[in-house]
C-alpha cells in the first residue's frame, strides 16, 4: 500500500536570541570595583605608590640625602611633617623616595622570577620525561629552603646592593611560579586542539608559544601580583639586616635599622612612619593579588 506524503509548509524561523554584549575594559574595572571592594582599595594603594614613586622628585619637599645637623630629631611639624632623623634629613622626603626603590625591587624581582619560573614550568610540562624530572628535582631543592632564608643566603654572597637584592629575591620566586604554571600547562597539554596541532607536525616552539603559553597567563598574573608584596617585604628585611641598600640610600627597610632602634625612645617617628609605609605597601599588593586571583580563577569567580 503506497503512503501518500503529507505536504508540510517549511518556514524559515529567525533566531531571536540576542548576542551577549561585548565586555569592555571599563566594564571589567567597574565589575571588579563592585564585587571586590577590598581589591579595589588595594589597587588604590598601589596606584598611589606608583604616583609617589614616579613623581618623588616633585613631591618630596627636601633633598632626601641632604643632612641638616641643626634639625636633628625634629618632631613632626609644619616644617617637617614626619620629623627628621639623626642626621637632620627630612623623613617624609626619604619615605617618598623610598617608594621608588621598593617598587623597583618588587616589580623587577616578581616579573623576573615569575617569568623565568613560568617558562621553566611550561617547558617541564610539555617536554615530560627526563627533562621534567630534572627540572622538578631542581625546583624541589630550591623549595626546600624558606623564601627569606634563601634570599638572605644569596644576598650575603653577592654583597649589599640594590641589584643584588633583586637577584636574591628573584631566585626563591622561580620554583613557586614554576610549580603553579606547570600544573596548568599539564592540563592544557592534554587538550584535543594541542594533540591536533602536534599531529599536523607543528614545531614545538610554535605549539608552546601559540597554544600553551596563552592558556597559562591567568595563573602567571596571579603569581605575579601575589609575589609583589612579599618581594617588597623581603627587600625591607634584607635592608634592615644590612644586606640590601646601603646608606645613604632612602630605603624603607634601611630606615628601620640602626638609628630607629637606637633612638626608639627619643624619636619614635623614625621607626613608626617607615614601618607604616612598608605595611601599607604589602597590604595593598596582598589585597589586590587575592582579589585578582578570585576574579580570574573560574572556581572562585562566583564566590
Amino acid at each position: 500500500m503506497a503512503v501518500t506524503p503529507t505536504p508540510y509548509a517549511l518556514t524559515h524561523v529567525e533566531a531571536t536570541a540576542a548576542l551577549a554584549p561585548k565586555v569592555t575594559a571599563r566594564d571589567a574595572v567597574v565589575k571588579f570595583v563592585r564585587t571586590k571592594p577590598l581589591g579595589a582599595a588595594g589597587a588604590v594603594i598601589i596606584i598611589a605608590m606608583l604616583v609617589v614613586g614616579a613623581f618623588s622628585g616633585v613631591l618630596a619637599p627636601y633633598d632626601p640625602y641632604q643632612a641638616d645637623y641643626g634639625s636633628q630629631f625634629a618632631r613632626p611639624s609644619p616644617d617637617h611633617w614626619l620629623g627628621t632623623d639623626e642626621f637632620g634629613r627630612d623623613l617624609m622626603s626619604r619615605i617618598i623616595h623610598g617608594a621608588r626603590i621598593a617598587l623597583f625591587v618588587g616589580f623587577t624581582a616578581s616579573f623576573m622570577g615569575c617569568t623565568l619560573g613560568g617558562l621553566l614550568g611550561v617547558i617541564s610540562a610539555y617536554s615530560g620525561g627526563r627533562v621534567d624530572l630534572l627540572l622538578e628535582r631542581l625546583m624541589d631543592i630550591l623549595l626546600a629552603f624558606p623564601q627569606l632564608i634563601l634570599a638572605l643566603a644569596i644576598a650575603s654572597i653577592l654583597g649589599p646592593a640594590v641589584e643584588n637584592v633583586v637577584i636574591a629575591i628573584t631566585v626563591p620566586i622561580i620554583p613557586r611560579a614554576a610549580r603553579v604554571v606547570r600544573a596548568t600547562a599539564l592540563s592544557v597539554k592534554e587538550n584535543v586542539y594541542v594533540e591536533a596541532v602536534q599531529a599536523l607536525g607543528a614545531l614545538q616552539r610554535r605549539i608552546i608559544l601559540r597554544h600553551i603559553v596563552p592558556n597559562v597567563v591567568a595563573p602567571y598574573i596571579i603569581m605575579l601580583t601575589a609575589q609583589l608584596g612579599g618581594a617588597i617585604l623581603a627587600e625591607a628585611a634584607l635592608s634592615y639586616l644590612g644586606l640590601g641598600a646601603a646608606e645613604p640610600t632612602p630605603s624603607w627597610g634601611l630606615m628601620l635599622s640602626g638609628s630607629a632602634l637606637s633612638y626608639a625612645q627619643k624619636a619614635r617617628w623614625i621607626a613608626v612612619f617607615p614601618g607604616i609605609a612598608i605595611s601599607l605597601g604589602v597590604f595593598g599588593f596582598n589585597l589586590f593579588g587575592d582579589s585578582l586571583r578570585d576574579a580570574l580563577d573560574p572556581k572562585l569567580r562566583g564566590r
